[in-house]
């Protein structure tokens, strides 16, 4: 997600006076809009479907990272003793090889 550092900047008082247009400029382009109070960053705005993806993003890198950890930790498994247990499967006996 880009940003122009010539359209995706506006001041507070332009929110305030021109809350429609970059409304408008957020839908139309999809790039959030930096809103700067006394020259500095103070919010970011964006499209509602674009945040809701980040958060889901966001959850699914959680997830993703505790994942890992467990499996550096060596808390795994072999894959057809799970799918298994997923499908109520009774263990299966192990051949022996004579």
């Amino acid at each position: 997600m880009a940003i122009s550092l010539t359209e995706d900047f506006k001041t507070s008082k332009e929110l305030a006076t021109q809350t429609e247009a970059i409304l408008e400029q957020i839908r139309k382009n999809g790039r959030p809009v930096v809103v700067t109070r006394e020259g500095k960053p103070a919010v970011a705005l964006l499209d509602a479907a674009k945040y809701e993806w980040m958060v889901h993003l966001l959850n699914l890198n959680r997830l993703l990272n505790v994942a890992e950890a467990e499996v550096r930790a060596g808390k795994t498994r072999p894959a057809e003793k799970f799918f298994n247990e997923l499908l109520g499967e009774k263990p299966r006996a192990k051949k022996v090889s004579r």
